[in-house]
């Protein structure tokens, strides 16, 4: 089974997988396959810095969110995703994974403004259920072309990485989010 130790690598352990936030939420799985996070990716919306499992609402993430990666070297560059795997609704989601920006070659020690927007941010507006919303960083290896998709609906970001050989991603955080006067939440096992 994919959860027995001798199939993990080396550096998971199956209690640090078990209370990663990305595995509880389903990130890891549903958009990615298990990674080790080796870069620092901060999202800030309206100044408040956005942890992962945050519960926001559409008011708070109208406007396009900071983003900062840390580091040193500005010849580094790195492609951010923002995705809805939860599209049209949690219990069908048929459009999974809605595309709601695209940036690429951004240098490191930077925010996504110095980078290249391939899709614009489309602000989130669920209308059935808790959506997640992830951001998903991958270190590029070169400076290269980047196409639009044609069309939001159905982006799969495992098959956009293997097409751009952009390898595992580097980093993610993911939010929560449902329409504005929803009730409820999604609790996070700790």
């Amino acid at each position: 089974s994919p959860a027995d130790p001798q199939f993990l690598p080396q550096s998971y352990s199956v209690i640090n997988m078990s209370r990663d936030p990305l595995v509880v939420g389903h990130v890891v799985g549903d958009i990615v396959d298990p990674f080790v996070t080796t870069a620092s990716l901060r999202v800030f919306y309206n100044s408040k810095e956005m942890t992962n499992g945050s519960e926001l609402k559409p008011s708070q993430v109208l406007n396009q969110p900071r983003i900062y990666i840390e580091g040193r070297d500005m010849r580094t560059l790195y492609t951010l995703v923002m995705v809805d795997p939860d599209a049209p609704s949690p219990s069908n989601p048929t459009k999974r994974e809605y595309l709601h920006w695209m940036v690429t070659d951004i240098p490191e020690t930077t925010d996504a403004r110095f980078g290249n927007e391939i899709v614009p941010y489309e602000s989130p507006r669920p209308t059935a259920g808790i959506h997640r919303f992830v951001f998903i960083l991958f270190r590029q290896s070169v400076r290269q072309t980047t196409y639009a998709p044609g069309w939001r609906q159905n982006f799969n970001t495992r098959d956009f990485a293997e097409l751009y050989n952009l390898g595992s991603p580097v980093a993610a955080l993911f939010f929560n989010c449902q329409r504005e006067n929803g009730c409820g939440g999604r609790r996070c096992v700790r």
